[in-house]
């Protein structure tokens, strides 16, 4: 906090909240020559460069929000650019460290808000939709110039096109590496691409990021995939000094019940990825999703796109245990989805090849499982049965780790790294997103592709 004395204003450090609010009534905003003061304490406070400094370290701590975020995006800065108009002077902030804004405008999870110190006065500061606004504000115009560093002799080779490697490829490309990416799919883009619903991610948007990154002057391929032969002789062969691995986690998780053989009985990764990739679809009239989380969402509202009457959800706990956005729940119910809450599948049944519907039992929940939430428990004695033409699964993805020999691996397939640096099992070889932490965030994947990027510079170095 700035109390009002203009020729020496106090910074109450206990009272802080790096809200900005005290710059608005600041001098230096009217007054030019106090911005030119640099070393001044108005200089600084006009600037942004102050906030709360600790007592003990001297060091100014982020704003809860910056804290929240993965990557440290420096929220409150860009947020007080665009209060003042400076929409372009915004971007350009926020491409500093995210190379992905109009991405995670859309479909961001946006921890920065669940910090936001203004949920305590009306609401949280809405910084993904501010961050999506000034994207496509200046989406039309000239794009932010961005210039790689001093070219460096080494290769860098990145597999997998997600949010992780784009990054990871965006960033080496701006510290001078060369730098190619290889995608196994026909499109670019990974799960952005083939994951998620064009409703919800607009292609146009999606591919004007990755040309963004392209145009920096990294080589781009498709339909190419890598396979590891239990060493890394593979890349160095190909000249490469040094590997980045995002490959993602592109396989669902079966059921492992009864008649889920059967045709129309999809996963919710396969389900959306030959949605996205333009394959021709009959989901016949009624649709029932199993999952409670955004993939399931996704699913359910993209067969309501494809033509069915009745799609519903069926998850297996409450909707207070319910993974997936609050917002996005609140979408579905509006387009009609119904979700049926603490029910479990049992069986698949139908005659033949397929489906007829899906064998249901009821649950209650019991003490926290593994995962800290309550335990469903079957209920004797309530078994009921719902037809459907097709059935997607959507409770749970995994990495597909043919192609991955040689590196330390957990049982569920995700790769082992320092969790410091991204390193794996094998030299030179860098790893990071989904394909170590599981199916997660698009956030989450962009700080460990910087983290990755950063890495590989100081092993090269």
């Amino acid at each position: 906090m700035v109390e009002g004395r203009t020729h020496k204003p106090v910074i109450q450090s206990s009272q802080c909240q790096s809200c900005n609010v005290c710059l608005r009534g600041c001098p230096a905003e009217l007054i030019p020559e106090y911005r030119q003061e640099e070393e001044s304490l108005r200089g600084a406070l006009y600037s942004g460069r102050i906030s709360a400094v600790s007592s003990t370290t001297n060091v100014p701590p982020l704003s809860p929000c910056q804290e929240a975020c993965p990557i440290r995006q420096d929220t409150k800065g860009y947020v007080s650019l665009i209060a003042r108009g400076k929409f372009r002077e915004a971007l350009e902030m926020i491409r500093e460290v995210n190379p992905l804004p109009s991405v995670c405008g859309f479909i961001c999870h946006h921890p920065c808000e669940e910090a936001c110190l203004r949920e305590e006065v009306d609401g949280p500061v809405p910084m993904r939709l501010l961050k999506r606004f000034v994207a496509e504000h200046e989406r039309e115009g000239n794009r932010p110039f961005r210039r790689p560093g001093k070219k460096k002799r080494e290769k860098v080779l990145v597999i997998g096109s997600g949010p992780a490697g784009l990054t990871a490829a965006n960033d080496l490309c701006l510290l001078g590496y060369e730098v190619t990416l290889v995608e196994a799919l026909p499109v670019l883009g990974g799960m952005l691409a083939v994951g998620i619903p064009e409703f919800r991610l607009p292609r146009d948007v999606l591919n004007l990021e990755i040309e963004g990154v392209r145009e920096l002057g990294v080589n781009m391929m498709v339909n190419h995939r890598f396979l590891l032969e239990g060493n890394g002789k593979p890349f160095s062969r190909k000249g490469f000094q040094a590997t980045f691995l995002s490959v993602g986690a592109h396989r669902g998780m079966r059921l492992n019940i009864p008649g889920e053989n059967r045709e129309r009985v999809l996963s919710g990764v396969q389900f959306l990825r030959e949605v996205n990739l333009g394959k021709a679809l009959r989901v016949g009239r009624r649709v029932a999703v199993i999952g409670g989380g955004n993939v399931a969402l996704d699913c359910a509202r993209s067969a309501t796109r494809l033509g069915a009457e009745t799609v519903e959800i069926y998850y297996r706990r409450s909707r207070d245990e319910m993974p997936a956005l609050r917002e996005e729940v609140e979408e579905a119910v509006r387009e009609g989805i119904e979700i049926h809450f603490l029910v479990s599948p049992v069986q698949v049944i139908g005659k033949g090849k397929r489906p007829a519907g899906v064998e249901f039992v009821r649950m209650r929940l019991g003490e926290p499982d593994a995962s800290g939430r309550p335990r469903p428990i079957p209920i004797e004695d309530s078994v009921f049965k719902v037809k459907a033409d097709t059935i997607i699964s959507a409770v749970g993805q995994k990495i597909d780790s043919r192609g991955l020999r040689g590196l330390d691996a957990r049982p569920d397939g995700t790769i082992r790294v320092d969790p410091e640096t991204g390193a794996t099992s094998m030299e030179g070889v860098f790893a990071g997103g989904d394909v170590v932490t599981g199916p997660g965030w698009a956030i989450d994947a962009i700080a460990a592709g910087k983290r990755g990027a950063r890495s590989i510079d100081r092993f090269l170095s």
